[in-house]
């Protein structure tokens, strides 16, 4: 008798994601054909663990490495894209259990481009 083939269920996210208003400015230089990847990597990279520390998540040390200091108050980056191009700038409320997308941006060389501004980092 053939074994039936599991299926997995998808994991309820433990952290709801939410975004800051600035973050829909922020995209609106974005060309749209990257929001779904943007909108997707969010929800699986930051959904179920988004303190933990991994190569393309870490969080902003005091003092961040912009000038002037961390952008938006964030206290964690993550990047992602094809090339990693795009950064994610977030906090996350532990207790609440909701992580907060403060800023969405590019990065250009030593250039993280958030909307119409520029950070050095």
């Amino acid at each position: 008798m053939a074994k039936k083939k599991q299926r997995s269920v998808p994991k309820k996210p433990k952290f709801e994601i939410e975004y800051a208003e600035e973050v829909y400015g922020h995209l609106d230089v974005i060309e749209t054909k990257y929001h779904r990847t943007i909108q997707e990597a969010i929800l699986e990279q930051l959904s179920h663990t988004p303190t933990v520390e991994t190569r393309n998540r870490k969080p902003l040390e005091p003092p961040a490495p912009f000038e002037p200091p961390a952008p938006f108050e964030a206290t964690w980056e993550i990047r992602f894209g094809q090339h990693n191009e795009f950064r994610a700038l977030y906090e996350v409320k532990e207790i609440e259990k909701i992580v907060y997308i403060l800023a969405i941006g590019v990065k250009d060389g030593n250039r993280l481009i958030v909307g119409k501004e520029e950070f050095e980092t």
